[in-house]
């Protein structure tokens, strides 16, 4: 863990609590990461469940990895150190979030086991839900919706994950979807059957 740059930084309290918000919203807050390869499902089953949890008056918020790196990290790249910084940075956000009592819904490839658990690690034990997307690595070249897969076999994407770059799967997780079977209905069902308990 980097240390702070400048030593005259101090945290300021705070009078408005987690549990406070967490009260006004009705709900616990937690942060349900998808991981996975591109074109495992990640983008799709976040925004549906986000839709889901919408309809039951809960308070969300999807963080989306190309939306992400349009803004908070549209200066680092793909090497494996900005892997690192780019989840690094994402983990923090999603921190804040979950401080605001919302149910954060991040879907990342995050390939790096070390750097999914740093996230977890983090935050208090049971606000962090890994949601593996298991989809064979020729199914999510078939769909390749963006064309990636197709540049990255040319050579014309260096360092992509699946082909040029490791993707290390979970050793243990929350839940295991497959997305390359499952339809997209049974998948956000059986997330929301991990969230039976968030209602406080």
């Amino acid at each position: 863990m980097s240390q702070i740059k400048s030593p005259n930084t101090v945290w300021q309290v705070v009078q408005v609590s987690r549990a406070d918000r967490e009260r006004l919203n009705g709900h616990r807050g937690r942060i349900l990461w998808f991981t996975g390869l591109s074109g495992s499902g990640k983008s799709t089953l976040i925004h549906a469940v986000e839709k889901r949890l919408h309809e039951a008056q809960m308070r969300t918020y999807a963080l989306d990895g190309d939306n992400v790196r349009h803004g908070l990290c549209k200066d680092l790249g793909f090497s494996n150190q900005d892997r690192v910084e780019n989840i690094r940075r994402i983990g923090e956000m999603a921190k804040l979030m979950l401080d605001a009592g919302l149910v954060v819904l991040c879907g990342f490839i995050s390939p790096f086991q070390a750097d999914r658990q740093k996230v977890r690690d983090l935050v208090a034990p049971g606000d962090f839900l890994e949601i593996y997307c298991q989809c064979p690595l020729e199914i999510c070249e078939q769909r390749d919706v963006k064309g990636l897969y197709r540049k990255a076999r040319q050579g014309l994407i260096p360092e992509f994950t699946g082909i040029s770059s490791p993707y290390e799967p979970p050793e243990s997780c929350e839940l295991r979807l497959n997305t390359g079977s499952d339809s997209v209905e049974s998948c956000v069902a059986q997330v929301m059957g991990v969230l039976e308990s968030i209602r406080s």
